[in-house]
């Protein structure tokens, strides 16, 4: 298979994989090793993945930090080792005085700016080990609090539930949360705070910065393009910053200036990070918070 172009690819990641699994999928697609991904999914998870095909590469580390949009099911009355539906019931609890009041007003205390304690099965790495490979092999985890931000916490609509292990309660939500958020943990929490145990047993994420499920293709779906002699629907890298980063429009004359590591003057407002554009050729990412540029990653002509 002949090398593709460079470009954003939008997948809505199955059920099962890990987001590792989605990329080895992809570069077989793709034709290319030169695949990466812009935020992990946890297996039981699914939806948008943004990945980048070979120079996009370099564009993933601007969309990690994108906020992010999630439906999820939030199931009150039990805790569990991975804090969602993949790992052991640790406790069950009586659900019988978790009124809609009372989820209500915890639901409030987690939105907003709140420093959240990562699920102790989180990809964080603990002296250089990851904090899941831990938390799995029986250590104990104990991770720090960080700043994170749900900027909108909805309940869409609840269930009382009957189980084998007892009684729950399930809370159809959606969040927009900003980078670095585990919705696993605000089951977590709020379970906690509601003296009920909480846990995930579903999470599709529906937004990454810009890019939606509208824009997301399934692995079937692209398997099946490429089968018949398709392109690959990567979304140029152009258009990807534009639609991500703010934007500044340079000459001809000062795309080969950034190229060549000449540090232009600053535009008004200090923003970081900002696209130079010359048309619909991506020139860099730039970082303008100080008098002059600094480059954070130039793209060849």
């Amino acid at each position: 298979m002949s090398s593709i172009a460079d470009g954003l690819l939008i997948v809505d990641k199955p059920q099962g994989w890990t987001s590792h699994d989605v990329v080895a999928r992809s570069r077989r697609l793709a034709g290319t090793r030169r695949v990466g991904h812009a935020g992990t999914l946890d297996p039981m998870a699914t939806g948008v993945l943004v990945l980048g095909v070979n120079k996009a590469t370099k564009l993933l580390t601007f969309v990690v930090g994108a906020d992010k949009t999630y439906t999820a099911t939030i199931r009150l009355g039990q805790s569990t080792l991975t804090d969602d539906a993949e790992g052991e019931v640790t406790a069950s609890y009586d659900v019988g005085g978790v009124s809609e009041e009372a989820v209500a007003e915890q639901v409030a205390a987690l939105t907003g700016a709140i420093q959240q304690v990562p699920s102790a099965v989180s990809a964080i790495k603990v002296k250089g080990v990851r904090s899941y490979t831990r938390a799995r092999a029986g250590e104990e985890v104990d991770l720090p609090a960080r700043p994170v931000t749900v900027h909108r916490f909805d309940v869409l609509a609840r269930r009382e539930t009957a189980t084998p292990d007892g009684d729950v309660v399930d809370l159809d939500v959606e969040v927009e949360v900003s980078s670095g958020t585990y919705v696993r943990a605000l089951a977590r929490d709020l379970g906690s705070a509601l003296g009920a145990g909480g846990h995930l047993t579903a999470l599709r994420r529906t937004r990454v910065g810009g890019f939606t499920l509208d824009a997301a293709r399934t692995i079937d779906d692209l398997a099946a393009s490429v089968d018949a002699g398709e392109a690959l629907p990567l979304i140029p890298m152009a258009e990807a910053a534009r639609s991500q980063l703010a934007v500044r429009e340079v000459s001809a004359e000062e795309a080969i200036d950034l190229r060549h590591g000449k540090r232009l003057p600053s535009s008004p407002g200090r923003r970081d990070p900002v696209a130079a554009l010359a048309g619909d050729d991506l020139v860099a990412v730039l970082d303008e918070s100080e008098r002059l540029v600094r480059s954070h990653v130039v793209f060849p002509a």
